[in-house]
Parts: C-alpha cells; structure tokens; sequence
C-alpha cells in the first residue's frame, strides 16, 4: 500500500496544531486558575486584616474599661482611707480635749485640797489651843472639887474605881444571863426551821423558783453584748427595772433575781426584746423597757378578765379587773393571790348555793376579798382597809363590802356570805403546800428595806436585789451631791441596823446620776 506524503503532512500539521491549541487551552486556565487564587488570597488577607482591626478595637475597648474599672476601685480604696483617716483624726483631737479637761480638772482639784489643807492645819491649830485652854479648866475644877470634897484625888479615884467595878460585875452578871437565854431562843429557833425546811423540801428552793427567772441566749457571745462597754448596758437594765441581772458560768443563759414579780417580768421582757432585735445600748434599752411596760399592763388586764370570765361574774368596772391582773403577780404566804381569790370564789358560791343564798354575789365578794394586796405596797394601811376603800370607790354592794371588812375578822359579819367567804378563805389557805411563812416573811424584809430608803430626803426610788443582800438608792442630783450621798448611805445604813432583822450584811449603794437630754428636729 502506497502512502500519499501529503496526507502525512497534513496530518502532522493537524498534530502539530492540536498540541499548540491544547498548550494554549492550558495555559489560560492555569492562568485564570492563578488570578482566582490570587483574588481568594486577596479576600482572605482583606477579612484578615478587617478582623484583625476589629479584634485590637475590642481589645482596645476592654483594656479601657478594665482600667477604668481598676482605676474606680483605686480611687473609692483612697477615699475609704481618707475616712478613716478623717476619723481617727477627729478621735485623736476629741481624746486630746477629754485629756485637757482632765488635767485642767485635776489642776482645779488640787487647788481645793491645797485650800482645804490650809483651812484644816488652821483649824488643828485652833483645837489645840481649845484642848490646852480645856486642860487648865480640869485642872482648876479639879483642885475645887478636892477642896469641896476634903478627899485628895488618889482617895476619889479609889472610890471611883471600887464603885465601878462593882457596876461591872453586876452588868457581867446580866449579860451572861442575857446571853444565855438569847442562845437558847437562837437555838429553838434555829431547831425549828431546820425542821420546817425538811418538812418543805428546803424554804430557800421555793424563794428561789419565786425570785429568779432564767432567760436562754442564742450563744455566750450574747452575754459580753447584755453586759456592754464598761457595764453600761447591764447598770441601765438593772436601774431602770430594779432587778439583779446575774451573769455567770452557766453556758447559754442569764438570771434575773428580785423579789417584784411584775419588776421582774418586765425586765425579762425587755431582755427577751433585746437578745431577739440584737441592738443592745442604753437608749435601746430604755425603749424596750418602756414598751415592756406597756405590754405588762395590757397583760395585767387580759389576765384579771380571765379571772373574771373563769369565775362567771359579770359587770365589774375596768379598773378592779386591773386590780385583780395585778393579783397574779402577788404571793401571800407563798400562794398566789389571784388563784387564791379565785378558788375562794368558787368555794364561796357553792357553799352559798347549799344555804341558798346568792351564789353569784358570794362568787363576787370572795374574789374581791383581797384586792387590797393589789395595792398595799404603794398605800399606807392594811390590805383589808385599802380594800373597803377600793369597794366603796366603785359602788359595790353593801354585803360584798362587809365581807372584804369581815374575812380576818376585822368587823363583825352581817351577812351569811360574808361568813361563807371567810370560811373559803380559810379553806383555800389551809390546803396542803398553799402557803409558806418564811417566803412571806422575807418579800415583807425586802419590802420594809425599800420603804426604809424611800422616807429619806431626795431619794427618787430604791430597789433591793441579791435576795437582799444589797439595795440600790437613786437620788435627786439637784438636792443630793456627792457629799451628802456619802452621808444618805450611812443614815439608811443605820436605819436599817436599828429596824430590821436581817442574816449577813446588807450593802448600799447611793447612785447619783445627772443627764442632759435634747432632741433634734
């Protein structure tokens, strides 16, 4: 087979320009390929750099509010400091001026003892001359009284001395008896209580549950808070209440001691006010002791309609269900008087019922029989005489009179009820455990203790705390100074030593306080 050289030709030239074009072909799309890439780069660097701007704005930003945040702590930090600077300033110059006054007041001070001193070296001078003038008239009426008596003095000193010692023997003869028989009647007496505090399991266990009451506290950290700075909170409480406030060991609890029931629950009222709001200071306790007061008589009158609406008597007036509230906080030998009053009521009306009398008058009268007690530490007279008293000013009955006059047999009875209302009130007193002597006897101590402070010349109020062992007197400050508190102490102390009975030692203490108080409006 022959082969055309043309056709050959044509056919690498139609080879030759295949590879050219398809070179070609190639070229443009890496070519486009490469300006593709290089406008992605382009992009890509263009949203880099954008975000990288955006991201050092942000950063720029909160670097910003960071300082000025750090910036805002610094400056508050300076001024808190600046604060207490200004403070303890104003304290150093306020400590500065107390230590002026003080040195200015001791200058005073020793001016006047210096003063005092001059008068009481002139006034030694003066004695001596008295004693030496004095000397001289002994001497004179002594050598008269030889002359006169024709005896030389060592005769007369004989004399003397045989007569004396024969007074003495004789005094020695009688105070030996006397002291005798005084150590026999200490002995019945003491005999005879030892027995009675057998028999009463211990009398001072039942002046204790009658003359303490014990607050629980949150924690003994509460104690240093109730006693304050220097004891002013724990003095303010006790002055203003007139009750013994004892803080001692005993973990998570306070007592309160005073021989006043109603003294006593408004102290631990207050108290409970205070621990409860935990702002303890002299003027918060003042509120809360004022406020405590205001809630003891709302509840002196719950308790006496209590009373009244127990024993089933009606149309009483205000003031004697007040009277009868007060009764819940007074004892009689011990027994509460109100529950007294109210079980003579109820013995009185039933046994009225039996004699077919009126049984709600007899329920009347047996529990106004003591409303005198209600009252007879602030009046003078007997509990029967203030009671008549008290009937008479609210328009009782003539029977339920008579049988407040008769039920210690004062006056004569004029009706039955008042005899069935002196026998319950027999019958109520008599009852096993109803009554102790000797706790009577020792409210009635503490009661003659205060009324003994009280008659003195500028005493405002007085308060005997530590089951008596102590008295507290507050005085006028502007009729009582100083230096006549010194003497108002030694008068109550003797006083006291020339009319009462009493075991130990009893401790008084004169307060004077003054205080300026304003308010700004």
């Amino acid at each position: 087979m022959d082969i055309n050289p043309v056709s050959v030709s044509f056919a690498i030239i139609i080879l030759v320009l295949g590879c050219l074009l398809g070179y070609w072909l190639r070229k443009s799309q890496h070519e486009k390929e490469i300006m593709g890439a290089k406008s992605s780069a382009a992009t890509i660097l263009n949203d880099a750099t954008r975000d990288a701007k955006r991201l050092k704005k942000d950063a720029l930003i909160e670097a910003r509010e960071q300082n000025h945040k750090y910036r805002d702590k610094i400056e508050s930090e300076l001024k808190d400091r600046r604060t207490d600077i200004t403070l303890q300033e104003k304290r150093l110059i306020q400590r500065e001026s107390k230590l002026d006054r003080k040195d200015s007041n001791l200058e005073k001070r020793e001016q006047l003892l210096e003063t005092k001193e001059t008068d009481l070296m002139k006034r030694i001078d003066i004695v001596n001359e008295k004693e030496s003038s004095v000397d001289k008239i002994v001497a004179k009426q002594s050598d008269e009284l030889e002359r006169i008596s024709m005896l030389s003095r060592d005769e007369a000193r004989d004399i003397i001395m045989s007569t004396l010692d024969q007074e003495l023997q004789r005094e020695k003869a009688i105070k030996i008896k006397e002291t005798e028989e005084i150590t026999k009647e200490e002995a019945n007496e003491r005999a005879t209580k030892i027995v009675l505090e057998a028999i009463q399991r211990s009398a001072a266990d039942i002046v204790a549950e009658k003359t303490v009451s014990v607050i629980s506290l949150p924690n003994d950290d509460m104690k240093g808070r109730i006693i304050g700075k220097e004891g002013r909170n724990i003095r303010t409480l006790e002055s203003l209440t007139g009750i013994d406030v004892i803080i001692d060991e005993t973990p998570e609890a306070v007592v309160l001691s005073g021989f006043d029931p109603i003294r006593r629950e408004i102290a631990r009222m207050a108290l409970e006010k205070l621990i409860s709001d935990g702002r303890i200071h002299p003027a918060r306790i003042e509120e809360m002791v004022e406020k405590s007061r205001k809630e003891m008589d709302n509840r002196i009158r719950e308790v006496g309609e209590q009373a009244v609406f127990e024993v089933g008597i009606q149309a009483l007036h205000p003031d004697i269900i007040k009277l009868l509230g007060r009764l819940y906080f007074r004892t009689s030998y011990g027994q509460n008087v109100l529950n007294h009053s109210i079980e003579v009521a109820k013995l009185a009306g039933v046994m009225a019922s039996e004699f077919g009398e009126d049984p709600q008058l007899a329920k009347r009268a047996g529990l106004l029989h003591d409303i005198g007690k209600a009252i007879d530490r602030d009046v003078e007279g007997s509990h029967v005489e203030i009671g008549v008293e008290l009937m008479q000013k609210y328009h009782e009955s003539d029977v339920v009179i008579n049988a407040v006059a008769s039920h210690h047999g004062d006056v004569e009875p004029t009706s039955i009820i008042s005899v069935l209302v002196a026998a319950a009130d027999a019958l109520s007193a008599a009852r096993p455990g109803a009554r102790s002597e000797s706790l009577e006897n020792y409210i009635h101590r503490l009661e003659k203790l205060e009324q003994l402070a009280n008659e003195e010349d500028g005493v405002k109020k007085s308060f005997a705390i530590q089951a008596g062992r102590e008295i507290r007197v507050m005085v006028k400050p502007e009729k009582i100074n100083d230096s006549k508190a010194i003497i108002l102490a030694r008068d109550i102390k003797n006083k006291i030593e020339e009319e009462l009975q009493y075991p130990g030692h009893i401790k008084i203490t004169v307060i004077r306080e003054t205080r300026a108080v304003e308010y700004a409006k």
